[in-house]
């Protein structure tokens, strides 16, 4: 194995990874903690591979570093370019349209009249939300399209989508569906058509004898459905490379167990890569609560809980990073006053954030008749969630901006304000985090974390983006 000087000699996990690739046959899981070096093993595991082989991962980015490190013969592909192409080669046409489904469903309300319409109109982002889901499970419309593969019933999505959905807006998600996947046939698909019609509705595809599959506790089921087209049956092999306990995606549709599913449908050989390279020993024993077996391969490290914290302390290049939204967003304001530099990160919250404000109040309300708007707003959604802890953040978001400005306008202007910083702290939350690493990291209000599984791990993702220094602090403590 090739181990040039500007390299980390290779673990005996990772040597004995490469062995297993190289010498067996089968099929092989590897489960890679955060930080556990899993490019580079993938990049061994490739050195004297000559057959045909394709790796596929779900982030843009991390194809564009795989692209960079590995062998040239290797086709390197996001599930959705995959899945463009098969859809395509197989329909003959494919033209994305990043508008479409806004555009068919703008089409189906206007089909309504009166408080139907209007019900819709108000519902327009829930409906959305329940069709970009739907795509993501596999769900098809019922009695609709008898040759397409089924993976989520009606039950199943209903239980998936974040707001309840009345009867009325469910028929339109029905009625939207069924119409987007006539226009896909047509040609016109957009960014979630790429993966589901391949994955259900068939195309061309084209098979590989070996294929690494990176990411693999992010993928949906119709990720799965699609990467399944693409192994012969009976002579195709795949290596898997993933983190089970960073499965964090439940909430936009992945698996919530994906890599225990995985390995038993595809009889996998299991093997760890669990030391470590990113974080060194105290920011590694942080996490033994919940991943036990993690190991580092740098001591020292930091990681304390602060009782006070002065913006001046926090260096540039840090991270301030908290399970929800609107504790950010008053760290925000409260660096901004202290003339730091700051970033908030995510490109969806900020339109979000200013959509929900239009909707609740309006020009001239006083910053106390908006609170008292806010709240009405809350308690409403919170009759028809199945996340009620979104609901909330985005209620606190919301109030956030109201108490910084006198009136609905200021609070709007703070808002974009805020969204528009580029500065060198960077606020974010855990779910925008995951992937990314800084030297010193601070884990904003960890009590918003629940005890269930999936903030579990992002609690262990929150830890493991530190590279040498973790705080733990409390909004309480940010009332500078």
């Amino acid at each position: 194995m090739h181990n040039s000087p500007d390299k980390p000699k290779p673990t005996d996990e990772q040597v004995a990874i490469c062995e297993y690739v190289r010498k067996e046959k089968g099929n092989l899981q590897v489960n890679a903690l955060a930080g556990g070096g899993k490019t580079s093993t993938v990049e061994m595991m490739m050195e004297k591979t000559s057959e045909p082989t394709l790796y596929m991962a779900f982030n843009k980015d991390v194809v564009k570093e795989a692209k960079e490190r590995l062998p040239s013969g290797v086709e390197i592909r996001t599930f959705n370019s995959m899945g463009n192409e098969c859809w395509k080669k197989g329909n003959g046409k494919a033209d994305v349209n990043l508008k479409k489904t806004n555009e068919l469903l703008k089409v189906a309300i206007y089909e309504y009249k009166g408080t139907d319409r209007q019900e819709l109109s108000d519902s327009w982002w829930d409906i959305t939300g329940a069709i970009h889901m739907a795509k993501h499970l596999g769900y098809v419309p019922e009695g609709k399209f008898p040759s397409a593969r089924r993976l989520c019933d009606h039950q199943t999505l209903c239980s998936r989508i974040e707001n309840r959905l009345s009867p009325l807006c469910l028929e339109v998600v029905d009625n939207v569906l069924f119409a987007s996947i006539k226009a896909a046939y047509a040609g016109a698909i957009d960014l979630d058509d790429q993966i589901y019609m391949p994955a259900l509705f068939g195309g061309s595809y084209k098979r590989f004898p070996l294929i690494y599959v990176d990411e693999r506790q992010d993928l949906s089921p119709t990720n799965v459905a699609l990467l399944e087209r693409l192994i012969p049956k009976t002579s195709g092999r795949l290596v898997e490379v993933g983190d089970r306990w960073q499965a964090i995606y439940a909430f936009r549709g992945a698996e919530t167990d994906g890599m225990r599913t995985s390995k038993a449908k595809f009889n996998m050989h299991e093997m760890p890569l669990s030391y470590s390279f990113r974080c060194p020993e105290a920011i590694v024993r942080a996490v033994h609560w919940h991943v036990p077996h993690m190991k580092w391969i740098k001591t020292g490290g930091i990681y304390e809980e602060l009782q006070v914290l002065d913006p001046a302390d926090i260096p540039n290049g840090a991270a301030i990073i908290c399970r929800n939204n609107a504790p950010l967003f008053r760290a925000a304001f409260a660096l901004l006053s202290r003339k730091r530099s700051v970033q908030v990160a995510g490109s969806d919250i900020g339109p979000k954030i200013l959509r929900l404000l239009g909707k609740v109040g309006t020009s001239g309300d006083s910053s106390e008749d908006l609170m008292l708007k806010i709240d009405g707003w809350c308690d409403e959604q919170l009759q028809s969630t199945n996340s009620p802890q979104t609901i909330l953040d985005q209620a606190e978001c919301m109030k956030v901006f109201a108490s910084w400005g006198n009136t609905f306008d200021q609070a709007v202007g703070y808002a974009k304000h805020i969204f528009g910083q580029q500065g060198t702290i960077k606020l974010t939350t855990g779910h925008k985090a995951k992937g990314a690493e800084w030297d010193t990291v601070y884990h904003l209000d960890k009590h918003l974390l629940s005890k269930e599984e999936q903030d579990l791990n992002l609690k262990y993702v929150i830890t493991t983006r530190a590279k040498q220094e973790l705080f733990e602090i409390t909004t309480k403590e940010l009332q500078w």
